[in-house]
C-alpha cells in the first residue's frame, strides 16, 4: 500500500446535490423551492417579517436596560470559604485573593474580581484581598480574627502590586 493509494471508502463522502439542473435530476426547474413568491427567489430574508404587520418582537412591551458599565464580580460567601477550608481544598494560611479562590473553584467568572458576602459562619482566621465586601462579611472575618483588604477592582489591585 502506498500513500497515493489511500482514499475514503465508497460512500463515505456524499457529493452536494446540484439543484436546478434538468428534469431528470428530480430537483430541476424550481429546484425544490416550490412555485413563485418571495421564498422562491434569491436574497430572501424573512425572519420576524409578518407581511407588513407590526412584528411580534416590536409589539411586546420593553422593560429595563443592560448597564454596560456594571461591574462583574464573582460572589463568594464566608460560609463557602469555611466549607472549603474544612474539606482541605483551600488553605487558611497566606493571603487569599481572586487567583487562589479561582484555583479552589469558588470564584467562577468575575472579570472585576471577587465580592465577599456574609452568608454562613466563619471560624478560621483568614487574610483576604478582595475587590468588594459587604459589612456583614467584613464583621464575620474580623470576629474570627482575620483581616479583609478591599482593593476596589481587579485592575486597581494589579496597579497596587506594581
Amino acid at each position: 500500500m502506498k500513500l497515493n493509494d489511500i482514499r475514503d471508502n465508497d460512500g463515505a463522502r456524499k457529493g452536494r446535490l446540484r439543484v436546478g439542473r434538468g428534469i431528470g435530476s428530480g430537483k430541476g426547474k424550481t429546484a425544490g423551492r416550490g412555485q413563485k413568491g418571495a421564498k422562491a427567489r434569491s436574497g430572501v430574508s424573512i425572519n420576524g417579517f409578518e407581511g407588513g404587520q407590526m412584528p411580534l418582537h416590536m409589539r411586546l412591551p420593553k422593560r429595563g436596560f443592560n448597564n454596560i458599565f456594571a461591574k462583574d464580580y464573582a460572589e463568594v460567601n464566608v460560609g463557602m470559604l469555611q466549607k472549603m477550608i474544612d474539606s482541605g481544598k483551600l488553605s487558611a494560611d497566606g493571603v487569599i485573593d481572586h487567583a487562589v479562590l479561582k484555583g479552589a473553584g469558588l470564584a467562577r467568572g468575575g472579570r472585576d474580581g471577587v465580592r465577599l458576602l456574609g452568608k454562613g459562619t466563619l471560624t478560621s482566621r483568614l487574610e483576604l484581598r478582595v475587590a468588594g465586601a459587604s459589612k456583614g462579611a467584613v464583621k464575620a472575618v474580623e470576629d474570627a480574627g482575620g483581616t479583609v483588604t478591599v482593593t476596589g477592582t481587579k485592575t486597581d489591585a494589579a496597579a497596587a502590586d506594581s
